[in-house]
């Protein structure tokens, strides 16, 4: 835990670990193979971001914000945390 992007992705891998949990009681509303795609993202967002700290590549630290964009919208989108249904 010594970068941002660990921090980050740690904090949305637990809120998926509580979605999930919190959603496995009950009627299945949600596919384990979405909780895979968010789960390879947030994986994928810290690599790419802790590769971005050690070399110092813009471009890096675009692509994981982006990437780290595109889960959190993915998990808003698809899995919708805050839905009272």
């Amino acid at each position: 835990m010594e970068t941002p992007y660990d921090w980050l992705t740690v904090m949305a891998f637990a809120g998926l670990i509580v979605l999930f949990l919190q959603r496995s009681q009950g009627e299945p509303r949600d596919h384990l193979w979405q909780y895979l795609v968010a789960s390879i993202g947030c994986a994928v967002t810290n690599y790419i971001g802790n590769e971005a700290m050690k070399s110092g590549e813009i471009a890096l630290h675009g692509g994981a914000v982006l990437l780290f964009v595109g889960t959190v919208g993915f998990i808003w989108r698809v899995l919708k945390p805050f839905d009272q249904n």
